[in-house]
């Protein structure tokens, strides 16, 4: 049976003068009894207007429990009563509100709605508060809104987090798709335990494999979608290692995020949690582990709307792609289309492929029935089977799933885009974005060396015209080379010796640290461990990976594989699909 995580039941001792007060006010009336916790609306205090009766001191102002950092608080002075309050700009419906306390919490307190700031109506009251993380229904409007607290349980004064303000009209969560609209997608973690358990395992359909975070809290875990859909409902299957609290949060930018359920009160198992929210990611962020180890996850599951189809991400239109009811049906496990985007510099019968000793030009056999393989790897070629012009697509694939990537882990030498689709729907793009494929070649590599720092320019130009390599590869990179010491003094300053080519192709001690790896080619390795994965925080200086830096920015929904462990923090350029159907691979030039 599914567990369906609920809340703490909170008495309302003020129930009948609550209700006096609203009818009487003109507002809406308060939540007579308190249902399990459902999704958020629009978060409407984000940054808005707050004002206090009282400040610990000028650290922990009003401000700081509406500013959406849950590093910044407001703190009262130490005597009752107190309040915070918040100007929603005009009058709000408010569905929801959730109160992030720091150890000096509230055991008695109200949530209050007023029209004026001046004569103000309950909407939620309790005198046996117990702290922590609560989100709590309610259902109210007005323009200002604040906690009013009557006692507290410390000696101190009164502190929260954060403070958020939601409005209402959640309404009964939508249906659900089946279709798990996670599955494959890129994924990011706040840590990883060790190699074997990255994001990537939590959304790829396999309940064998799992990620696993660090010792420590807080940890979060998030997936991209693609692009921004409703949600309805996100699945978590834990690993004994689980979160007791925890939140489900949504974003279109992976930066502001917004919180659609909360709990302080998880048991573990398998759970399905109702939300409504729309955004392209989606993530959970715990914050109290239930045992000594980190938070793990079997599978972290995403369902849309029923009625929701996800649309391809950014990389390339139906033109790019053309139709696909042409495409035979597989006998093996899923049928391979081989499409000749090179803009007419080569006729169909110029662009070859070669797998497992076949070996054809599109012009002779455009299709491949690919039969289940491990460690395989695709060839493409222009010009004839013998160019130089080849590189590459490599993968996995089982009787009913295909794991697989484009890489640049060594050079870049073809245009090249994945188009992946399951029998149930699911639709996944990944590799160069379009803008590779309609650039001219000599483009490609003048743009490359303008956007590179001097030492990178040279990549472009040892294997020119046919590739750009990778920095581990060039020879200015090793050991007696002018750029030899690239890495040395920053990698030293975080106590790491390695050669500079080791850094960049994640070799000798570094092979078997892959969070260490690629902090230091993304230039976070300096940073707290708990902001070394965040992609905003990458390529903010030098030195880095500049060559890695160039792909992704020319990447469908900015995934690549610049250096051997790019995958870390769901970055790569990588996929995972159960029961998939076809696979489309544009070929450039």
């Amino acid at each position: 049976m599914r567990h369906r995580p609920g809340r703490h039941d909170r008495s309302r001792p003020y129930l009948v003068l609550t209700l006096l007060l609203a009818l009487t006010a003109g507002l809406a009336l308060v939540v007579t009894s308190q249902s399990p916790a459902r999704a958020a609306g629009t978060l409407l205090s984000q940054g808005r207007p707050a004002t206090a009766s009282s400040v610990e001191n000028a650290g922990t102002p009003a401000s700081a429990a509406v500013d959406g950092n849950t590093g910044t608080r407001w703190s009262s002075a130490a005597a009752d009563p107190q309040w915070l309050e918040v100007d929603l700009g005009s009058a709000q419906s408010i569905g929801q509100v959730r109160l992030d306390w720091e150890t000096a919490y509230a055991k008695a307190f109200k949530i209050q709605t007023s029209a004026n700031g001046t004569d103000w109506t309950d909407v939620y009251s309790t005198t046996t508060g117990t702290g922590g993380d609560q989100t709590l229904p309610v259902n109210g409007s007005g323009r200002y809104v604040r906690v009013y607290g009557s006692q507290r349980a410390t000696q101190y004064g009164y502190s929260l987090w954060e403070f958020q303000v939601y409005g209402g009209g959640t309404g009964t969560p939508a249906t659900c798709a089946t279709d798990d609209a996670a599955q494959g997608r890129p994924a990011a973690a706040s840590s990883s335990e060790n190699a074997g358990t990255p994001a990537s395992a939590a959304v790829d359909g396999d309940t064998g494999t799992r990620w696993s975070s660090s010792f420590s809290d807080p940890q979060w875990l998030r997936v991209d979608l693609g692009s921004s859909e409703p949600i309805c409902s996100v699945g978590l299957n834990w690993e004994a290692a689980y979160a007791t609290a925890y939140q489900i949060q949504i974003s279109d930018d992976a930066a502001n995020w917004t919180t659609v359920y909360s709990t302080t009160t998880s048991t573990g198992g398998i759970q399905t949690v109702d939300v409504t929210g729309t955004g392209r990611y989606v993530r959970i962020s715990t914050t109290a582990r239930a045992t000594a180890y980190g938070v793990s996850l079997w599978e972290f599951s995403v369902h849309l709307a029923a009625g929701t189809t996800t649309p391809p991400p950014t990389g390339g239109d139906d033109s790019f792609w053309g139709g696909t009811g042409q495409i035979p049906a597989a006998n093996n496990v899923m049928e391979v289309a081989i499409l000749n985007r090179t803009n007419g510099a080569y006729p169909d019968s110029q662009v070859y492929w070669s797998f497992d000793g076949q070996e054809h030009s599109i012009a002779e056999q455009p299709y491949f029935d690919m039969p289940a393989n491990s460690s395989g790897r695709m060839y493409f070629y222009v010009g004839s089977p013998n160019s130089q012009y080849n590189d590459f697509i490599e993968f996995t694939i089982g009787p009913d799933v295909f794991n697989g990537n484009t890489t640049r882990v060594d050079a870049w030498a073809l245009p090249l885009a994945i188009r992946l689709h399951s029998h149930s729907g699911q639709d996944v793009q990944l590799g160069d974005a379009q803008d590779l494929f309609t650039t001219s070649r000599d483009q490609v590599f003048q743009e490359f060396q303008d956007a590179v720092p001097q030492q990178f320019k040279v990549l472009a130009q040892t294997q020119a015209p046919y590739r750009i390599i990778a920095p581990g590869s060039d020879p200015s990179f090793r050991a007696g080379g002018a750029n030899a010491n690239y890495f040395t003094s920053y990698a030293q300053s975080v106590g790491v010796n390695a050669a500079t080519s080791d850094i960049f192709g994640c070799a000798g001690a570094l092979a078997g640290d892959p969070s260490t790896c690629a902090a230091l080619n993304r230039h976070t390795a300096t940073l707290p461990a708990d902001q070394q994965q965040d992609p905003t925080k990458f390529y903010s200086g030098d030195p880095a990976n500049w060559y890695a830096k160039f792909w992704h920015d020319h990447a469908i929904n900015g995934l690549a594989y610049g250096f051997p462990y790019d995958d870390v923090a769901g970055q790569a350029a990588y996929t995972s699909m159960q029961d998939p159907q076809w696979m489309e691979v544009a070929v450039g030039f």
